[in-house]
């Protein structure tokens, strides 16, 4: 009998959005594109649209890191980038936490969620969580990016490859949590 060495670290990119919400679809637009992309084995990217609890469940699969692609609204000007770490012992459900809707949840309440399955399942949340956001011009009803949006698209392609090199995601190659990366708005 021939004992495997255990998996390595395993990343998923996880393009979030409605493609019915305008700019929303950002997310899912770009985890298209990086799809087509010539990637190492240990990062998936999968276009997770509105299914939040999808997610949450594929997850459980054990990875190190997540990496969310989604509109991100903070005040910048439309096709702004953002790389934002996320706190991970906040993904805690509190005791009141609302219901959840499949089609309505935030990153926050599929982290929430996860860390309920986690405790239920003895699994593990991932290690780091980031994510890549930009800023939206519209998100109203409408198919199809702004321009703005739309041209951020193969510079968010190549910001989450850069990320994603060398195999240990680091915010401090595109930014500090939470401010527009350097040079890249639309």
């Amino acid at each position: 009998m021939t004992l495997l060495p255990p998996p390595g670290p395993r990343t998923l990119v996880a393009g979030i959005g409605n493609v019915f919400l305008g700019d929303d679809g950002f997310g899912v637009e770009t985890a298209r594109r990086l799809a087509e992309r010539d990637l190492p084995g240990d990062i998936e990217v999968v276009d997770i649209g509105v299914r939040g609890v999808h997610l949450a469940y594929q997850l459980l699969d054990g990875y190190d890191t997540l990496v969310l692609v989604d509109a991100t609204a903070r005040g910048e000007a439309p096709g702004t980038l953002y790389v934002i770490e996320h706190d991970v012992g906040g993904a805690s459900p509190s005791p009141a936490a609302p219901a959840l809707d499949g089609h309505r949840m935030t990153p926050d309440t599929v982290l929430a969620l996860l860390g309920t399955l986690c405790a239920g399942t003895g699994g593990e949340p991932p290690r780091r969580v980031l994510v890549v956001g930009c800023e939206p011009t519209s998100v109203d009803e409408g198919i199809g990016l702004s321009p703005p949006v739309s041209d951020a698209v193969p510079k968010a392609v190549r910001l989450i490859e850069k990320l994603l090199r060398d195999g240990e995601p680091s915010v401090a190659q595109a930014s500090t949590a939470g401010a527009p990366t350097r040079g890249e708005t639309g």
